[in-house]
């Protein structure tokens, strides 16, 4: 363990303590339909469209609400999510009965709004940044003595999402790298802790899209970097700054980051559609994007453009989510790419 950040036996410790609500997801090998990869190896899918809540982001949150003392919960939660986090904690507050709400952007997806009020939480729209949600959040906390479950700043987020990690190396012990997806960073921060302090020898590669690339720009600077707008497809990877908790995890353990663009992530939505047959949201096909695109490493710890992944090991590509409107996903596996901001 490096000091000061979230430990192995934490996230063993977050793993036992989510069982009963969060599911173990199957990692689904795709080898045979993916055609020639570079370098070849077996490719497998970490299917956390498939997790309970529909997102990955249900570890956390059950994580972090289940240590809170019960006088927090009977006040309520509060978060502030693009979507995901926000599903997570409202399907957690259910399950434990604690009242919650969620502040969510102006510009976010009806399906994950509907989600959230299907759920009982109320929801609250401020702005369009990651920033402006936190504030109102913080405003909202202080006036009606709510505790705030952060989308991934936070060292209970983090253990959970790390739970991820526990289960990649369990069900696929040999596996040589691992594709993630990066906004705040909390699932990044988590999966590569878990991994690196069980396997060294496994690369842990970043994914994120290029009008949002906050992780790499502050990988570059030494320190959190806020970007002045983001754009792009993936609602779900639009931060416009890493947290100071997950950023030093992503230092400490995180090998190299890639960014992909918006047609690199709708046709990896709609490969996953005819050749996986899964239902995934572009934040969830980033990483995919990126296996299939052969992309060079936008930033990397070794300072070198080309990663260096064994041949004929496996290669896994964790898929964060499925969330997706309706109307939105006909089109990514249809045709025509729709953008937007954040």
């Amino acid at each position: 363990m490096i000091d000061g950040l979230v430990s192995i036996d934490a996230i063993r410790e977050a793993s036992a303590r989510i069982r009963p609500i969060a599911r173990v997801t199957p990692l689904l090998e795709v080898t045979d339909v993916v055609g020639d990869l570079e370098p070849p190896g077996p490719l497998f899918l970490k299917c956390e469209n498939l997790q309970r809540s529909g997102a990955f982001k249900i570890r956390g949150a059950v994580n972090m609400m289940l240590q809170l003392p019960e006088s927090d919960r009977a006040r309520g939660v509060i978060t502030f999510s693009s979507g995901n986090h926000g599903i997570a904690m409202s399907l957690a507050a259910k399950l434990l009965g604690v009242p919650a709400v969620v502040v969510m952007p102006t510009t976010a997806p009806t399906v994950k709004v509907e989600s959230v009020r299907r759920l009982g939480a109320e929801v609250v729209f401020e702005g369009t940044t990651t920033i402006e949600r936190k504030i109102r959040t913080e405003k909202v906390a202080a006036e009606r003595g709510l505790t705030i479950v952060p989308p991934f700043d936070h060292e209970w987020i983090v253990a959970g999402q790390g739970t991820i990690g526990l289960e990649i190396l369990e069900q696929c012990p040999q596996v040589s790298a691992v594709y993630v997806p990066a906004s705040g960073g909390g699932m990044i921060a988590g999966v590569a802790t878990a991994i690196k302090s069980l396997n060294r020898a496994v690369r842990i590669i970043g994914v994120e899209p290029a009008g949002a690339n906050r992780m790499t720009r502050s990988l570059h600077a030494g320190r959190p970097v806020t970007l002045d707008s983001v754009s792009g497809i993936a609602d779900g990877l639009l931060a416009v700054r890493p947290g100071d908790i997950t950023f030093r995890h992503v230092q400490a353990y995180v090998d190299d980051m890639i960014t992909v663009d918006d047609e690199a992530i709708a046709r990896a939505v709609r490969w996953l559609f005819d050749h996986a047959r899964l239902v995934v949201e572009p934040s969830g096909a980033a990483t995919v994007a990126a296996v299939l695109g052969r992309h060079n490493a936008s930033w990397s710890r070794d300072g070198a453009a080309s990663m260096t992944v064994p041949a004929g090991s496996p290669t896994v590509a964790v898929l964060s989510g499925g969330s997706v409107d309706a109307t939105a996903y006909g089109r990514y596996i249809a045709g025509p790419l729709g953008t937007g901001s954040r």
